[in-house]
């Protein structure tokens, strides 16, 4: 008698089958169920509650890391017939301005106002002095530089000879300039009969004059059309609190195009904010209800007011805190604060007593301290 066995090969078959299926749902299952854990964790958590610092000294602390010293030098160029240069005269000095910035990602941006990107055009006075500065530049250079000058020798050229353009005031300098500053003068003809000399012939003046002239070899200019004269950056750099004078190139991302939002983004040459800055300033958590800042609500600035003058000490550059109160509502734009501010605490941050960013430092009144105005943080956003 035969016994058959139990559990064929084909019954194995089917129960191998029936376990991979059963272990590709239990892992579809949890892919599932994982993914939509992160969704629902990322969508629909709560946002964490804010961290109030609740002193002017927890602030500095939090902050002191994040904020920059900003310095940069610009100057005057010109191209001319497509060659540039720098010009390094009298009247077109390199100027170095500081200012303030503080970092707002990891990637080394850097935040602070446009003015201290671009200084020559600040206001409506700066404009028109630059403006003013570009025009008598491009005139002096095309009174002196001839076109037998090679593009190698326009600086050293422009520089040897920028006395003899220097002459010409802004009033002379509206007409066409002929010859290397020389001016036509003007003479007088004698009252009277003229004078003949004792000797019976007369030479004739008309034939000695025409042949000094043709002696004179004519001189050709470089046309104004030719020469173009603008401001730009020369370096822009920062420099960390705590650090020993030592300065992290930079590069101009972004200049607002509202010359009513005074906001502008340095970047890091290098993409990458430092290690030592511990902690930035979170953009999320700033105040973008302008609304709600009253007048007599504290208000912080962290900041390198006077630049250099103050920030450097024997132990490094070191930022400082200057705190006061909102002084007037908002306008939608600026806010207006009592806190101690000058020149160099262009682009500071300004928090409210929680260490919440609640505008950007930009402008205040030279004669006199405590009106002082910043960008408020709304604005930073849509920016």
């Amino acid at each position: 008698m035969k016994i058959r066995k139990i559990g064929t090969n084909n019954d194995l078959h089917d129960g191998n089958n029936k376990k991979r299926n059963l272990y590709k749902i239990i892992f579809a299952s949890i892919i599932i169920l994982s993914t939509a854990t992160f969704l629902g964790f990322k969508y629909f958590k709560k946002p964490p509650a804010t961290i109030c610092l609740d002193s002017d000294t927890k602030i500095y602390d939090e902050y002191k890391g994040a904020v920059v010293l900003i310095k940069h030098s610009y100057g005057y160029f010109a191209k001319i017939k497509g060659k540039e240069i720098q010009l390094t005269t009298e009247d077109a000095k390199e100027e170095t301005v500081f200012g303030t910035g503080f970092f707002v990602d990891r990637d080394g941006k850097i935040l602070t106002n446009s003015h201290v990107l671009q200084p020559w055009n600040s206001s409506n006075e700066e404009q028109e002095k630059t403006n003013t500065t570009i025009r008598n530049l491009g005139l002096k250079i095309a009174s002196i530089l001839t076109t037998d000058v090679s593009e190698e020798e326009y600086q050293s050229f422009i520089e040897t000879n920028w006395k003899v353009a220097s002459a010409y005031d802004e009033s002379e300098s509206e007409g066409d300039y002929e010859g290397e500053g020389e001016s036509e003068e003007t003479s007088q003809e004698p009252a009277g009969e003229e004078f003949v000399s004792s000797n019976d012939t007369q030479e004739d003046t008309t034939t000695v004059t025409t042949d000094i002239a043709a002696a004179i070899p004519v001189k050709e200019y470089v046309s104004k059309e030719d020469i173009e004269v603008y401001v730009k950056t020369v370096d822009i750099a920062v420099a960390l609190h705590d650090s020993d004078d030592q300065w992290l190139s930079c590069e101009i991302e972004k200049i607002s195009e509202d010359t009513n939002i005074d906001l502008g983004i340095v970047r890091l040459t290098d993409h990458k904010t430092p290690e030592s800055v511990v902690n930035i300033i979170n953009l999320d958590n700033a105040v973008d209800d302008d609304a709600s800042l009253n007048p007599g609500q504290k208000a912080i600035m962290v900041g390198y007011p006077l630049g250099m003058d103050l920030a450097k000490t024997n132990s490094g550059i070191k930022v400082q805190l200057y705190d006061g109160k909102i002084s007037k509502e908002s306008d939608g734009n600026k806010i207006q604060y009592s806190i101690t501010s000058t020149h160099g605490a262009s682009g500071a941050p300004v928090f409210n007593e929680c260490g919440q960013l609640i505008a950007v430092n930009f402008s205040g009144v030279d004669e006199v301290q405590g009106f002082n105005f910043g960008i408020v943080a709304k604005h930073i956003r849509t920016f």
